[in-house]
């Protein structure tokens, strides 16, 4: 790794905390900046989790007394099949061969930006067709929310691009309104996701730690200075910024993929 890349690579990750502070993407923004620089999809996929794990871990704090309000049973029971979950999704990704994981980045890439751009529109269409909420009688997770929410986290722990919109529309299919409930829960699931397939990661040896090292550190002035950005700037114009870029990006890896045009 040369200076110049080293310097693209530190800039990449200070806006990709700071997105993820505002708007969330920031992984549209650092993913494909580590794959710029020659290193392998699966390896840059891994880095690029572990470069923004820590802005995750560290956003749960702000949240400690929403959480407090939680039921514990129901925090307890998303928590493991959010494990679970990651597990299987970064084990999956750490048996995927390179060039088939190659071949369908450009769509993963795709429903993370779909999910992204119409999270609204999505959620507000399962609502009208679910008759009740997917919760049992006595209030906690039913089945189908149970499995819905392992589904998530597998491609969480795969992939995740988009988890964080998928679980939110999960809560809310479960009757959840309080936005900052909501934000809470998804804030400690997606943690708990990405540790797990952090450390079959590093396990893996799938990590680039001198990217990451330098990769981390990024993320967490951007996600710091984010969060002072977040109050000034209208999160509807951070929302479309993200949006427009991950478009780029999507339609940039399926000609890269299927063309020879790049």
């Amino acid at each position: 790794m040369t200076v110049l890349q080293g310097v693209l690579l530190f800039g990449a990750a200070i806006i990709a905390g700071a997105m993820n502070s505002v708007a969330g993407g920031g992984s549209f923004i650092l993913f494909p900046t580590i794959l710029s620089i020659g290193i392998p999809s699966i390896n840059a996929n891994a880095t690029n989790t572990i470069s923004l794990w820590p802005g995750s871990a560290v956003s749960i704090a702000p949240y400690r007394k929403e959480l407090a309000k939680q039921d514990r049973r129901r925090l307890v029971e998303l928590i493991l099949v959010s494990m679970i979950g990651g597990f299987l999704g970064a084990e999956l990704l750490r048996n995927t061969p390179a060039a088939l994981f190659d071949k369908i980045l450009p769509f993963l890439l795709l429903l993370a930006t779909l999910l992204f751009t119409f999270s609204k529109q999505i959620t507000t269409s399962l609502n009208r067709v679910l008759k009740r909420p997917l919760v049992s009688e006595n209030n906690q997770p039913s089945a189908a929310a149970v499995i819905l929410q392992l589904v998530i986290a597998t491609y969480g722990g795969y992939f995740g691009g988009g988890i964080g919109v998928l679980m939110l529309t999960l809560l809310s299919l479960m009757g959840m309104t309080n936005i900052h409930s909501m934000n809470a829960i998804k804030v400690l699931l997606a943690t708990m996701i990405n540790g797990i397939a952090v450390l079959i990661f590093i396990g893996g040896g799938l990590v680039h730690w001198d990217i990451a090292l330098i990769t981390i550190v990024g993320a967490v002035i951007g996600g710091y200075g984010g969060a002072s950005l977040a109050l000034r700037l209208d999160p509807k114009v951070a929302r479309r910024i993200v949006i427009a870029i991950a478009f780029f990006v999507t339609i940039l890896f399926f000609v890269r993929t299927y063309t020879d045009i790049l």
